[in-house]
């Protein structure tokens, strides 16, 4: 096992053994994202979402120096839509509901280009991408048993949108065991005040449901980690 390391953090500092813990991209996929895309013909503003792409781009690289694996998730359904539910597949305006046409090709469709994640943050080979049919990450997923044979228990969760499958997955996260330190640069909502107050109940009464830190914390301990592993070497040598 390796050493266990330290995050400052709301509401307080997150312990983690590197070794156990992954990183958890949430649905940062061209619908949700673009101009012209499906979050937008919405009515919503992308660009709060696109702040997260910078910091979380430096995020999942130091992830990946520290040997730690990246997991990825889309939210999308096959093209028949027979895994969409009725009470999901006739939310929104007609014309713009699941399987319905749009700038990127039919809307959270699997296989669509719209469908697929950013091209600053696409996964690399050998990293695993979850596609969910629902708000969380483990409902109808086989994401329960990538993490059980990875020997993982701490996620660090990133990704959109803060109030509806962040939470939700971290919730889910919660209750089968699993530590999760939410990253508040790295998680984002076309809604300011549900971001504020999304991240607030996270860390509310002692951490409810997980912790809250920037995305400089993790960067400080990953690097602090890959220092003390090189140091740790070298005088093994």
């Amino acid at each position: 096992m390796t050493e266990a390391q330290r995050i400052p953090a709301l509401p307080a500092p997150f312990s983690f053994d590197p070794g156990a813990t992954a990183l958890l991209v949430i649905d940062m996929q061209r619908d949700f994202l673009l101009p012209g895309g499906f979050g937008e013909s919405l009515g919503n503003d992308v660009a709060l979402l696109r702040t997260v792409i910078e910091p979380l781009a430096a995020l999942i690289a130091a992830t990946r120096a520290a040997g730690m694996p990246v997991i990825h998730t889309r939210e999308g359904h096959l093209p028949d839509l027979s895994d969409c539910p009725p009470a999901k597949l006739e939310r929104g305006n007609p014309s713009q509901r699941i399987g319905d046409p749009g700038r990127f090709g039919r809307i959270l469709v699997r296989g669509e280009y719209g469908h697929d994640i950013v091209d600053e943050l696409a996964p690399i080979e050998g990293e695993v991408v979850i596609d969910k049919p629902g708000k969380g990450a483990f409902y109808a997923t086989e994401l329960a048993e990538v993490l059980a044979e990875r020997g993982i228990r701490s996620l660090i969760v990133t990704g959109v949108t803060t109030e509806v499958c962040v939470h939700t997955t971290v919730r889910e996260a919660n209750d089968r065991g699993y530590e999760c330190l939410v990253v508040s640069d790295c998680v984002g909502s076309y809604f300011p005040e549900f971001q504020r107050v999304g991240l607030e109940m996270i860390a509310a009464q002692g951490g409810i449901f997980g912790w809250v830190a920037d995305s400089a914390a993790i960067l400080d301990a990953l690097t602090a980690g890959l220092a003390g592993s090189a140091t740790s070497a070298t005088g093994s040598a």
